[in-house]
């Protein structure tokens, strides 16, 4: 297996994506009232891609030595957070949290040379398995961490409060998505798969090695 070199280890590509929606109250109509945070789930994005392995497509992820399949998976995130606002003075306000919103999702692309034998399609569809398995439960992780947010207080000041706002709510935007990335972390699993199978040189069935590859971690 290998994927895109974004990550030191270069197994699991989790791209993060923060931004922020800002919505502030007048001091007269302010509410403290917050609710759950919303988590949206896409659904999976599965290719399957063949390529010539004397001349590789640009938009391939490089294959490590000895390896000639890939499978790269992007779990990517984006998080938006509101809130409410309380003027101390001209230059001087109180954030509270009261919306954090969550959208993941998941591609993955199996690289295959043309003509691949069905073991080697085998294992890379391992790596999808593990892949998925992780993000099956990444709706809740998204949940736990976007939950610390709401009701969360920030003290801002400044000449100019609505900057220092957006600012206050996309620096903690950014904050959620890389928790997600650095909770949701296939990257051991994945490493152990590969040994288990000998990226693909042995004869282990994929079936056990997914499932003794995710019990080991």
């Amino acid at each position: 297996m290998s994927l895109r070199p974004l990550l030191l280890l270069g197994l699991v590509c989790v791209s993060i994506v923060g931004w922020a929606a800002w919505r502030r109250n007048s001091p007269h109509h302010q509410s403290e009232e917050t609710s759950a945070p919303t988590i949206v789930k896409q659904p999976v994005v599965f290719t399957t891609r063949t390529f010539d392995p004397a001349s590789p497509p640009a938009d391939m992820p490089p294959t490590t030595l000895g390896e000639s399949a890939a499978c790269d998976s992007e779990f990517l995130s984006s998080a938006s957070v509101g809130s409410e606002s309380r003027e101390t003075d001209a230059t001087h306000e109180t954030l509270t949290v009261t919306q954090v919103k969550v959208t993941l999702q998941l591609n993955i692309t199996v690289w295959v040379p043309n003509g691949a034998q069905q073991h080697l399609l085998e294992h890379e569809d391992g790596h999808r398995q593990i892949s998925e398995y992780y993000y099956q439960t990444a709706d809740h992780v998204a949940q736990r961490i976007a939950a610390t947010y709401m009701g969360k207080q920030v003290e801002i000041s400044g000449t100019d409060l609505n900057a220092e706002a957006n600012k206050a709510l996309q620096q903690m935007a950014t904050e959620i998505a890389g928790e997600y990335k650095k909770e949701l972390n296939p990257e051991p699993t994945q490493l152990l798969y590969d040994t288990i199978t000998d990226h693909s040189r042995n004869e282990v069935i994929v079936k056990d090695a997914v499932a003794a590859a995710i019990k080991g971690n």
